[in-house]
């Protein structure tokens, strides 16, 4: 009988936590989850992409050495607030995560290689963060625009979580908004290659991806 009576209790105590976990969930950011994706047209031949990756000033650089890409912007998306700043986001109550929009020719590079860029430039198993950064704000994120991008980005996830054994972090939106970051985030990196972040965690993250995937490098991005 006192077993039964401890088993009832770890049973509830169990539920309770459940219950006030899911009570917990932001309906918000809930909606954000289940919204249908936004399209955004091509222009002058161009598509975009749009990547959360941890601090995207280490992100925005990656981006910018790959072929076939023509600018890497710096921003917010995935969350609930209109017009997010830096300071708001970084409380983790907007909802929303440091992102990047790649602007990129789709005759050079497709969107299946800028998933390949995106899960070989992290660590695919650190939950809200990416290195030294941790909270929502850096949690890894991939928006897909249609149902052709997010089946290319489900079975990658899969074959990666399969091959390394492991749970994969990165969450699967559909796209809603992107938000461009302050003008001083912008190029960050490479304006401010001697600042103490850039040296001890954007570069080496940068030239990790650049011995791991030399094929995929513009010319000048190869010395």
């Amino acid at each position: 009988m006192k077993q039964m009576k401890k088993l009832l209790s770890i049973i509830t105590i169990t539920l309770l936590f459940s219950c006030k976990n899911q009570a917990q969930v932001n309906p918000k950011q809930q909606a954000v989850i289940d919204a249908e994706p936004v399209v955004v047209p091509l222009k002058d031949g161009k598509a975009r992409a749009y990547f959360a990756s941890g601090c995207f000033w280490c992100v925005e650089a990656i981006y910018e050495s790959v072929k076939g890409v023509e600018e890497s912007i710096s921003g917010y998306a995935g969350g609930f607030t209109e017009n997010p700043t830096y300071e708001a986001s970084n409380t983790g109550k907007t909802g929303h995560a440091e992102a990047v929009e790649i602007i990129y020719d789709p005759e050079v590079i497709t969107f299946s290689e800028l998933v390949d860029v995106y899960f070989g430039s992290q660590n695919p198993m650190q939950i809200n963060g990416q290195g030294p950064d941790n909270g929502s704000q850096y949690r890894s994120i991939i928006f897909y625009q249609n149902d052709e991008q997010k089946k290319i980005i489900e079975d990658k996830k899969a074959a990666l979580a399969k091959e390394l054994n492991v749970t994969i972090a990165a969450e699967v939106y559909p796209f809603q908004k992107f938000w461009v970051a302050e003008d001083y985030h912008q190029n960050y990196e490479r304006l401010h290659p001697n600042q103490g972040y850039i040296r001890n965690v954007s570069i080496p993250r940068l030239n990790k991806f650049k011995a791991k995937f030399p094929e995929l490098l513009k010319e000048d991005e190869k010395h």
